[in-house]
C-alpha cells in the first residue's frame, strides 16, 4: 500500500534534477530518505548484499512485517514465514516479539531475512539473542543495519529509533548472541552517504559503479550473515 502511494506521488509530483555541486543545501532533497522519489540508495547495498547470499534463502524463511524479501531472492521452494507484533498486516503468521524468547517460535527458522530492524530496538541485545532462538542448527541470518542515517521520523514517533552500528559494534553483538560463522561488510562511501543524507536516490546518480567502492570511515549500511 505505501508503495503504491510513493507512486502516486512521484507522478503527481515529478523530482526535479539534483544538483551534485550544491553544498549550501540546509535542507534535504527528501525527508523520506528518497522513497518518494525512486529507490534509496541503501536499498542498492541491501538488495544486492541479498542477491549475493540467495543460496541462503532456503527452506523455512522468515522476515519481519511482510515477505518481499523472501519472494524475490528466495528459492521457489521456500516456506515463507512473517513475523509481527499483531495481526494488523495480513502478511503476519507469527505474533511475537523478537526481545522476548517466550513470544518466538525456538529452532524452528532456516534463514531469518533481518533488514534495517536492529536499529529501532532498544534492547537490541535481547533482538539478537531471540534471532539466534529461532534458527535451526547451521540456520543463517542475513541481516544489515545503519551505520550513517537521518532519524526515521515514522519509527521514532512509533516505537523508537535508537541505534546506529559500526562493523565491530554489529559483530560483537552477534558473538556474544552465540553465533560462530561471521561475515560483515560494511558499505558505502563519503558519496553515497551525502546522497543518502540528502535523500538522493539510485535514479539520480551519474554513475551508479561509484557506489562499489567502499570506504570503512564511511559506513553506510552494514551487511552481515551469521549462521547458528
Amino acid at each position: 500500500m505505501l508503495k503504491k502511494l510513493f507512486n502516486i506521488y512521484r507522478f503527481l509530483f515529478p523530482k526535479s534534477k539534483v544538483i551534485f555541486n550544491d553544498l549550501q543545501r540546509i535542507y534535504p532533497i527528501s525527508t523520506m530518505f528518497g522513497f518518494d522519489r525512486g529507490t534509496p540508495i541503501d536499498r542498492y547495498y541491501i538488495e544486492n548484499f541479498l542477491s549475493a547470499n540467495s543460496k541462503f534463502i532456503t527452506g523455512k524463511v522468515l522476515e519481519i512485517g511482510d515477505n518481499i524479501y523472501t519472494l524475490k531472492y528466495g528459492n521457489k521452494n521456500v516456506k515463507s514465514e512473517v513475523l509481527g507484533f499483531d495481526k494488523t498486516s495480513p502478511n503476519v503468521t507469527i505474533i511475537g516479539d523478537l526481545t522476548k524468547m517466550e513470544t518466538l517460535p525456538n529452532k524452528e527458522i532456516d534463514c531469518f531475512i533481518c533488514t534495517q530492524t536492529y536499529n529501532f530496538i532498544y534492547d537490541v541485545k535481547k533482538a539478537i539473542k531471540g534471532s539466534y532462538y529461532i534458527l535451526k542448527e547451521k540456520g543463517t541470518l542475513l541481516g544489515t543495519v545503519s551505520g550513517i542515517s537521518q532519524i526515521s521520523r515514522y519509527d521514532m514517533d512509533k516505537w523508537g529509533d535508537y541505534w546506529r552500528f559500526t562493523d565491530k559494534s554489529i559483530r560483537i553483538l552477534l558473538e556474544e548472541a552465540g553465533f560462530k560463522n561471521i561475515n560483515v561488510y560494511p558499505m558505502g562511501n563519503v558519496l553515497a552517504s551525502i546522497a543518502f543524507l540528502q535523500g538522493v536516490v539510485i535514479e539520480d546518480m551519474p554513475k551508479k559503479q561509484l557506489l562499489n567502492k567502499h570506504d570503512k570511515d564511511y559506513q553506510l549500511t552494514i551487511c552481515f550473515t551469521a549462521i547458528k
